[in-house]
């Protein structure tokens, strides 16, 4: 288990064994608070072959990964994105 340290590697990483293994993968979010008051937010995504992890301090990543969330529950739900629809 190494830390991927890109965001952007992390995430297209963990999209594709998602899509590889959909019945096997598993992810796990983990946020740990510290003494200082700083966090840590550790993300984790396996198929139980591969195993790939991410952790940051900084809050720069939270919106990056709520998009990741939102698009890996939509795959999970087998839904795609709708989009607003307006009336005429």
């Amino acid at each position: 288990m190494v830390y991927i340290s890109s965001w952007q590697e992390y995430q297209e990483a963990a999209e594709a064994l998602y899509e590889k293994s959909p019945n096997t993968t598993r992810y796990c979010v983990k946020w740990r608070q510290s003494a200082d008051g700083a966090g840590k937010l550790v993300l984790k995504i396996t198929d139980d072959t591969t195993c790939l992890k991410f952790k940051t301090h900084s809050s720069v990543f939270l919106n990056r990964f709520d998009a990741l969330n939102l698009s890996l529950m939509q795959k999970m739900q087998n839904r795609r994105p709708t989009q607003a629809s307006t009336a005429p």
